[in-house]
């Protein structure tokens, strides 16, 4: 569905020149530098007509620019107006926002930004790239995207905050802050740190909320010193469950004080830790002489899972697989039997089905329910006005996952309920080649997901196929579904931070065809130590565990592609799959005929 944005830029446009700015960013975070955000966050979104999850809008007086990735090609052309130009980040020519900027907006002009929605890293980066031009970038203390939205914006969310028990999170808060202020010791002069992002917060706290949809999260800020921890939240949300846990320890205050307390800390001269993440408006408030910057320590904690959490991984996965098959079965039988059912009633359907395992408490992110060329969206979202109806003669791609009090799922299944075409199942199986390398790859430690991308690619690269997205990102436990700093792809910062044994990745190659079809195969799997006949410079390797369990589509693979070992290694899975989740099943007879038929070697 298109948005007519004709009227919202006029506004926007007029508030600019009231405040005598010549370009306005607009991007997708939240003041957290959150992926996924509130409604009320959705400035982007409201602006520009585009809902997909990333990129950023740049207006100037006479142009409005739309920047995304390969993920929302398609869904972005579909989406904006003629007012827009859809500028597809990472294809040859196209600029980035920052040379966008540079190059398409007059020297000596005024850019205009919300300080909260920028990183300080970003911000000085393009300070740097205007100044031989003469244009200033110009922090506004109200955003005018907020403003031209008016009254129609939606109001914050006031959800209540609740406890995240020991019994999940295998690490207790008091641990966690003690273990946050040793490391803060071991920076010399400083006082303490401020913490922004909503994730690391709940983490830390061993909290966690519904502020924002699919992300178990609540608006709050922090700052940690050697003798206070104080969470910036409203108290309103608080429970007595949730004080009590916090004790006396922690010093809760309203969400709206924390710019005016580090404004008085910045009058005591005081230095505090700040990760590479935070927002421009946390270094103004601090003054730029006052902050510390550095990879976030709570960041890199967390994406390594403690046994507790490792285990509620395989846990929630085993439920979370028995929901997928309940609705596969039935899916199948319907559309079988002639029936009609459109994309989001496949995923209504497939949520009342985790909504039954024990723990659920919310979908992970918005499923996607696609039939045919719908599939080549990478992260469509049926929409009941404008959704198909699902067709068995075509690829259908289910991409989705729950939120359960142990763990954190993602799942991808592409099926085929009828009869594929060879081309299709050529596709499907150099996919599935590519998953598989990945889940058996064995690698030294301080490996990095970026150089094990290629992996995933290989067997698309030998008939000239690929895809526009990463192979795999991090994935929270009872957080969000997307979570850093590791992840395998081909972007620079995947070359970053090297995979280590107890973080979670998932595994999801694909391949899409405008106006056809797309295919994608992801689990979740976990890093682990892996013993090896020798240990070469005794550096230690590292392999995979997958815990997604969820059988691949039989009737999609051409055989004659697969070596012995890919054949065994899908026979090998599809029987761990039955295995596992047969005492889940086992009462749905339909359900349990219909795994034992997709789990039959090939």
């Amino acid at each position: 569905m298109v948005v007519v944005t004709t009227d919202r830029l006029s506004g926007l446009r007029s508030l600019m020149e009231s405040n005598n700015v010549q370009a306005y960013f607009v991007p997708s975070e939240d003041s957290h530098q959150s992926e996924y955000i509130a409604d009320c966050d959705k400035r982007r979104h409201w602006i520009s007509g585009f809902t997909g999850s990333a990129g950023c809008a740049i207006v100037t007086s006479k142009e409005a620019a739309l920047f995304t990735d390969g993920r929302y090609f398609l869904q972005a052309s579909q989406q904006l107006d003629n007012n827009w130009t859809l500028m597809k980040q990472g294809l040859p020519g196209v600029p980035t926002w920052q040379e966008y900027l540079v190059k398409n907006v007059e020297a000596g002009s005024r850019i205009g930004v919300d300080p909260t929605l920028i990183t300080a890293v970003d911000a000085h980066h393009l300070i740097n790239e205007l100044k031989p031009l003469g244009s200033t970038l110009v922090p506004l203390s109200e955003n005018l995207v907020d403003l031209a939205w008016g009254n129609d914006r939606p109001e914050s969310p006031k959800d209540k905050v609740f406890v995240h028990p020991f019994k999940f999170s295998g690490y207790c808060l008091d641990d966690k802050i003690k273990d946050l202020r040793a490391h803060i010791q071991q920076q010399q002069g400083l006082y303490g740190q401020v913490v922004s992002a909503l994730d690391e917060i709940a983490w830390l706290f061993n909290l966690r909320g519904s502020d924002i949809e699919c992300n178990p999260v609540f608006f709050s800020y922090a700052i940690i010193t050697q003798d206070e921890a104080l969470l910036y939240v409203d108290r309103i949300k608080l429970t007595k469950e949730t004080e009590d846990h916090l004790g006396s320890d922690v010093t809760v205050k309203p969400y709206a004080d924390f710019f005016s307390d580090l404004g008085k800390l910045k009058a005591q001269g005081k230095k505090l830790l700040v990760n590479n993440k935070t927002s421009l408006a946390v270094e103004l408030a601090l003054g730029e002489e006052n902050v510390s910057e550095e990879r976030s320590f709570i960041t890199d904690a967390k994406a390594i899972k403690n046994e507790v959490e490792l285990q509620g991984m395989r846990d929630c996965h085993l439920r979370d697989g028995a929901a997928l098959v309940h609705y596969l079965a039935w899916l199948e039988s319907q559309l079988l039997a002639g029936s009609k059912l459109d994309e989001v009633e496949g995923a209504d359907r497939l949520e009342e089905f985790r909504a039954a395992q024990e723990h659920f408490v919310g979908l992970s992110f918005a499923t996607i329910s696609s039939t045919g060329s719908n599939g080549a969206i990478i992260h469509y979202k049926p929409e009941k006005e404008t959704c198909k109806v699902i067709d068995p003669t075509q690829i259908y791609l289910v991409d989705s996952g729950g939120q359960y009090r142990d763990g954190t799922t993602d799942v991808t299944r592409t099926f085929h309920f009828m009869t594929p075409t060879d081309y299709e199942k050529r596709c499907f199986t150099r996919v599935l080649q590519g998953h598989i390398a990945v889940d058996i790859a064995v690698f030294p430690s301080g490996t990095t997901g970026y150089l094990l991308d290629p992996y995933a690619r290989q067997a698309l690269w030998k008939d000239g196929l690929n895809f526009l997205h990463g192979t795999g990102h991090g994935v929270g436990s009872f957080l969000n579904v997307h979570e850093g700093p590791h992840g395998i792809g081909i972007r620079p910062h995947f070359n970053d931070t090297a995979l280590a044994a107890g973080m979670t990745v998932t595994d999801e190659p694909g391949y899409y065809e405008d106006g056809k079809f797309g295919i994608r195969i992801e689990n979740v799997i976990l890093v682990k130590d892996v013993d090896t006949p020798n240990n070469f410079n005794d550096r230690g390797y590292l392999g995979f565990e997958h815990v997604t369990m969820a059988p691949l589509c039989r009737n999609l693979i051409d055989k004659s592609l697969l070596t012995i070992a890919e054949i065994n290694w899908i026979n090998a899975y599809h029987a761990e799959v039955l295995e596992k989740l047969t005492p889940f099943i086992k009462e749905n007879n339909e359900s349990l005929a219909w795994l034992k038929k997709e789990t039959l070697p090939i």
